[in-house]
C-alpha cells in the first residue's frame, strides 16, 4: 500500500533540502533558526527574512504561496533560501491568521 504525498509537500521538501545545502555554506544566519522552524524571504523589491514554524507547510493558504514561489523561481531561489513572491503585508496577514 503506497502513501501519496501531495505535490506541494514534495516541492517544499526539495526546496528545504536545497536551502539546507545553501545554509551550511553561509555564515551564522542559519544558526538563528530554531529546530522546527524555517526561514523565508518575503517582499517584492526589498526582501525581509521571517522565521516561521514548519507547521505552516501543512496549511492550504501557505501552500498556495509555495506554488507561487515554485512558478516564479522554480527551485532556484535568489536569496539561497525559500523566497515567497508576495508583499510583506500580505505575508504578515496570512501568518497572523495561521497562528
Amino acid at each position: 500500500m503506497a502513501i501519496r504525498v501531495p505535490r506541494v509537500l514534495q516541492s517544499s521538501r526539495q526546496i528545504l533540502r536545497q536551502a539546507k545545502l545553501f545554509s551550511s555554506s553561509s555564515s551564522s544566519s542559519s544558526l538563528d533558526v530554531p529546530k522546527g522552524y524555517l526561514a523565508v524571504y518575503v517582499g517584492e523589491r526589498k526582501m525581509k527574512r521571517f522565521v516561521v514554524p514548519i507547521s505552516y507547510l501543512n496549511q492550504p493558504s501557505f501552500q498556495n504561496l509555495l506554488r507561487k514561489a515554485e512558478e516564479e523561481f522554480g527551485f532556484d531561489h535568489p536569496m539561497g533560501g525559500l523566497t515567497i513572491p508576495c508583499s510583506e503585508e500580505v505575508f504578515i496577514d496570512l501568518a497572523s491568521r495561521l497562528n
